[in-house]
């Protein structure tokens, strides 16, 4: 009887940490971790804190508040609980209310002439949402896992880019990318499948979007 109590705490315990941890690093989160760690622990430190929070305030906006309250109103107009949204049929209409609040974020960040690099990031974010609702259509990916995906493809490029070496945050990112896949899994949200594609993706496309080597690619036309 004990073992079995045991075995139910920690069931439970599973559980709140994988929801704890699906919470925290959220796709609408992820364009705002990433540069909240590229103004606190790259060269970009010394750039002007009014620079800064202008840049943080953008990207919050558009890739977490507006996101959150539009797919917020849809969920209340039509009724929906939050878990239904982790269907497939349901998973359009929030992922398409991301897409326009990114192309915004995009457009406003082009406006005030900010860096590729850091616009290239959430052109990131842009071009994994599309392709999330395009494979939609016939699967499921894992939008949590292109985010971290996206993060470490995103480190992977910066290191080339600013000659740094990102060895120290790939293993705890490449640490968190476990642990919240494993969370993805263990709620029942997605098949490891849909886990492995949802990271390649986020991998492949900042890679694609982010590193020098994109020069030769018309990701960075777009971005000029």
């Amino acid at each position: 009887m004990d073992r079995e109590r045991e075995h139910i705490i920690a069931d439970k315990t599973m559980l709140q940490v994988a929801r704890v941890t699906s919470m925290v690093f959220t796709p609408f989160s992820i364009p705002f971790l990433s540069f909240l760690v590229l103004f606190l622990f790259s060269y970009l430190r010394i750039m002007p804190i009014q620079y800064k929070l202008i840049v943080l305030g953008i990207v919050y906006c558009f890739t977490i508040l507006t996101p959150t309250i539009t797919i917020f109103l849809f969920r209340k107009i039509n009724g929906f609980a939050r878990q239904e949204l982790s269907e497939r049929k349901k998973r359009y209409v929030p992922i398409l209310l991301t897409i326009i609040s990114y192309v915004f974020c995009l457009l406003m960040m082009r406006r005030l002439n900010i860096p590729w690099y850091m616009t290239g990031i959430i052109l990131v974010s842009l071009v994994v949402s599309i392709i999330c609702i395009a494979v939609n259509l016939k699967w499921k990916l894992s939008e949590h896992m292109a985010g971290i995906g996206g993060v470490i493809g995103g480190l992977v490029s910066f290191s080339a880019l600013f000659g740094y070496n990102p060895v120290g945050w790939l293993c705890l990112f490449i640490l968190i990318a476990g642990i919240l896949g494993s969370a993805r899994i263990v709620l029942g949200h997605h098949t490891l499948g849909e886990v492995l594609s949802g990271f390649a993706v986020g991998l492949i496309c900042a890679l694609l979007v982010l590193h020098p080597v994109s020069n030769i690619l018309l990701f960075r036309v777009f971005l000029f």
